[in-house]
């Protein structure tokens, strides 16, 4: 305990210390006890008589050393643990700054919109402040006086001394969960103006005299950004979450905040990638993506897997799935309990699945013709390890949209091997390109073309950091403070494991996709030009199924069904999943979570028309798939082993990296 000197300049800790040998002793008033200061009865006085109580086995000491020892206390644990972080701190401050010196040189092209949106939304600005100054004034005064108000009810608020906020009636937020943003006036107020200042954005860029459709899109996107970014809980200062935490821990959560940002630095090479799963919770192959196979064919493009039966007898018709290129395959075969590619094995399917190469710059050429021909290698090996002339097959999303490339092209060249088709939220007519309007307009294309020349790839990171912006409170903000401020390590979980194990694109087959189907949307209009054929959406005329999800914004389900009913196809039916791109095709019937739409309705009027017809079924749309496969897959047949081939699944490729 620290000695405090009493009102006479002597220290009164190291006078107590002092051992008397008899009561009498101890009794007897020394001198300086006499003194006026000592006599007065004042709270100091009273707090010194307490002391000798709490003190007293420091009054055993009965030698200088011992009494040394005493008045050189050792540091508190609290001093010991703040030198230990900053000495992490230091540590961590030099690995952050190497990792951003491997950081490749910024693309401004890919950062964000050229300055040509700017420069039309500032003369649109102009123009609407020039015609209507009085509409302009108006908006002025109406956010001035709620920032007024704002301040004025806080500031009564705090005056009554109680620390309680005003009524508040702003709409729900998770992001506001904590009960501080509500009762304390301090964080209410933050909250009621960014409220304020976000509603005065969004109004602003409703009045705008805009060019066109295209452009308002990418205003309102933009601004969706700038206020997503801005919100008080993404900074430590006001987000009260992160402040009770690093309070609670004595900073703790901070330094591993630090960690955790040092960590997804150096993972993407420079880049600030937020880390959305604990990478070490999850081994491909152990025990995710676990669905015992084989590895039958190997190409520079891609592995062919085909798993092993569960029933004495199978479908004669063999199955292929050609997943995307954009993602690994073993989406579908994240566990057991979820697993599409065990669930079709139980059924009696002979499936086959490819497994893409994550690309690198030796693949820089790849192009969609190359990716065609990969899907008829594949079908050729597949037709001769089952001896079947004819075979359904399933693409999903981007593979989707090269999978009816590759009908077109089969149907031009009379060739009839496929039976059926199955697209799982696919894309065919981009006419309308919704939340990605931002991204496929010249200006970003542009951008993209330019890190396509300068590395061969569109690289991972950057494919992974645009999609996430599409969702950036749930994908980019929220993890970032959970992880950074919060110090929390990353979920194990195992979908987002999946998301964040992303590949490469091959930079001449990314530049076709964009400019060729995204940009000209030549596949449902002039045709598009694939190994000497011009190819149309009507040229796609196998029996065929569509599935897609609800609540998809990367594939939106009426776009789909747009490109679908176009189709050359007499024999069409449309499902109609509820949720995501995701969930809602890993949606097997056991969870009993996402139901389905059905519709004899055809394809004859509208999106909405055939969804206003439709049948709600409250289960997985696996069985109904299931059972209109079944009837494309010919009779039962003694169940096909695939034997050793060259490696067990899920084969070499999908253990590849990208960055």
């Amino acid at each position: 305990m620290a000695r405090q000197p009493d009102k006479t300049g002597k220290n009164v800790a190291k006078s107590r210390a002092k051992p008397a040998t008899t009561a009498k002793a101890r009794a007897k008033p020394k001198p300086q006890a006499k003194t006026p200061e000592v006599e007065v009865k004042t709270p100091q006085a009273k707090v010194e008589a307490a002391e000798p109580k709490i003190e007293t086995p420091q009054v055993e000491v009965t030698s200088p050393e011992a009494e040394a020892k005493v008045a050189a206390p050792k540091p508190a644990p609290a001093a010991h643990n703040l030198a230990e972080n900053i000495e992490r701190i230091e540590t961590l401050g030099h690995r952050l700054m190497a990792a951003l010196a491997d950081r490749n040189l910024p693309n401004p092209g890919v950062e964000g919109p050229g300055a040509e949106l700017y420069l039309t939304a500032a003369n649109a600005f102009l123009k609407t402040l020039a015609e209507h100054p009085a509409k302009m004034i108006e908006t002025q005064v109406t956010f001035w006086g709620q920032t007024l108000s704002n301040y004025a009810r806080a500031q009564k608020a705090l005056a009554t001394g109680q620390l309680t906020a005003p009524e508040d009636d702003s709409p729900a937020d998770r992001r506001f969960a904590n009960p501080l943003w509500q009762t304390h006036p301090y964080f209410n107020l933050i909250k009621k103006q960014y409220l304020t200042n976000a509603r005065a954005l969004k109004d602003a860029t409703a009045t705008l005299d805009l060019p066109d459709d295209v452009t308002r899109k990418r205003v309102h996107w933009m601004t969706a950004q700038i206020i997503d970014m801005m919100a008080p809980t993404n900074f430590l200062a006001t987000n009260p979450d992160a402040l009770e935490k690093a309070v609670e821990t004595e900073g703790e959560s901070l330094v591993k905040g630090l960690e955790n940002l040092v960590r997804d630095v150096e993972q993407h090479g420079g880049e600030m990638i937020v880390s959305l799963a604990d990478r070490r919770a999850f081994t491909v192959g152990e025990n995710i993506g676990t669905a015992p196979g084989t590895v039958v064919y190997r190409a520079p493009l891609f592995e062919l897997i085909q798993y092993a039966p569960t029933t004495p007898k199978a479908h004669a018709l063999p199955l292929v799935i050609f997943p995307p290129w954009i993602n690994k395959f073993y989406i579908l075969d994240l566990k057991p309990q979820n697993s599409l590619i065990r669930w079709l094995v139980d059924q009696g399917q002979t499936l086959f699945v490819v497994s893409w190469k994550n690309p690198d710059a030796s693949l820089s050429d790849t192009g969609m013709e190359e990716y065609v021909q990969a899907y008829l290698d594949a079908m050729d090996q597949v037709q001769a390890l089952t001896g079947q002339a004819r075979l359904n097959a399933v693409g999903y999303c981007i593979a989707g949209t090269t999978l009816s490339l590759t009908l077109a092209l089969l149907k031009q060249k009379g060739d009839r091997r496929v039976n059926s088709a199955t697209l799982l939220t696919t894309l065919t007519d981009f006419s309308d390109q919704g939340e990605f309007t931002s991204f496929l307009q010249d200006d970003f294309v542009g951008g993209i073309e330019a890190e396509v020349q300068r590395h061969g790839l569109l690289r991972a990171q950057l494919m992974s950091r645009t999609m996430s912006f599409l969702r950036a409170n749930d994908l980019v903000w929220g993890p970032a403070i959970r992880s950074y401020m919060m110090g929390e390590t990353p979920p194990a979980f195992d979908l987002l494991f999946w998301n964040g194990d992303s590949t490469n694109l091959p930079g001449r087959m990314a530049m076709q996709y964009l400019r060729g189907l995204c940009q000209k949307n030549a596949f449902a209009e002039e045709g598009f030009e694939l190994l000497g054929h011009r190819l149309h959406l009507s040229d796609v005329t196998v029996p065929l199924c569509s599935v897609a999800c609800e609540g998809d914004h990367i594939a939106p389900w009426k776009d789909c069904w747009r490109g679908v009913a176009q189709m050359g196809s007499k024999d069409k039916t449309f499902i109609l999943s509820q949720s995501g791109h995701v969930a809602g095709i890993v949606n097997p019937p056991t969870r009993q979570k996402y139901g389905h739409y059905l519709s004899d309705h055809g394809f004859g009027g509208t999106h909405q028309d055939w969804k206003d017809a439709a049948a709600f079924q409250q289960s997985s749309w696996w069985p109904t798939w299931g059972a209109w496969l079944a009837e494309r897959a010919g009779p039962m047949v003694p169940a096909r082993d695939p034997g050793a081939g060259l490696d067990p699944a899920p084969g070499r490729y999908v253990h590849e990296r990208a960055g």
